[in-house]
């Protein structure tokens, strides 16, 4: 961490719950990319215990947006209403319900939510507290919705959407192992890649080193991944942008 930010967090917590243990996912998502921050959580939230998840991606901070409390599948989500906690609420079984968070810690500025807001608000929770004492209930249909993307399955060929790509320039797409069977590519089948040559996976170490694979990824998604390279480099794809998978005839 290069600033003080998310160590304040932990020292709300810290303070007004000791009880609590914390588990960080990442601090790593990129600034104001509050769709980055909605796949994240949603990939790893169906991993975790029960719990309170304390989630802050805000380029609406100070605005007439609304910080929010969701309940779904025994958690508690915390975080700004702008998405992203929806699809990981939608992970969870779908929101039961959700809160507006009537509650602000006293500070010198309202640039601050995670500190002063939403923070405060996760510690009262993990201590017990109701989510009726900390706000207002809202209907669930009101809420901000980031619905993720799917692919599109016709024939041997699969087209997705890019989600992101990790430090190792891996790049998840918005697809499944069920799109691979639906085109009918099986493990070993010669592919092809935005035009370049790709083998069909499990493993990295079944991709031939420094050409490309397909194969599923940590989180139930599909992943394309170059042997001791990166992907990211060599298909020059952005997230939200389109990738097309296809099947090599035999």
């Amino acid at each position: 961490m290069v600033d003080p930010f998310v160590g304040l967090c932990h020292a709300v917590l810290v303070n007004r719950a000791r009880h609590v243990r914390i588990v960080d996912l990442t601090h790593e998502i990129g600034p104001q990319d509050v769709r980055h921050g909605a796949i994240v959580l949603a990939d790893c939230v169906r991993h975790l215990p029960p719990a309170v998840h304390l989630a802050v991606v805000d380029p609406g901070v100070g605005t007439t947006r609304h910080p929010v409390i969701i309940a779904a599948g025994g958690a508690l989500l915390v975080g700004p209403d702008n998405g992203l906690l929806w699809p990981a609420a939608e992970c969870l079984g779908g929101p039961a319900a959700a809160w507006i968070i009537a509650a602000r810690a006293p500070g010198p500025s309202r640039t601050f939510d995670g500190r002063d807001v939403f923070a405060p608000a996760a510690a009262r929770l993990a201590s017990g507290g109701s989510p009726d004492f900390l706000g207002t209930p809202v209907p669930v249909k009101r809420l901000v919705r980031f619905h993720l993307p799917t692919a599109t399955v016709a024939g041997g060929r699969i087209e997705a959407e890019v989600l992101l790509a990790d430090r190792f320039g891996n790049v998840q797409i918005a697809a499944t192992a069920a799109d691979l069977a639906a085109a009918g590519i099986v493990v070993g089948a010669r592919l092809e890649v935005q035009a370049l040559p790709a083998v069909c996976c499990e493993a990295f170490a079944e991709i031939p080193q420094g050409e490309l694979g397909v194969l599923p990824d940590a989180f139930g998604r599909l992943q394309l991944a170059v042997n001791q390279g990166s992907a990211a480099q060599v298909l020059g794809r952005a997230p939200g942008q389109v990738v097309a998978i296809t099947r090599k005839p035999c």
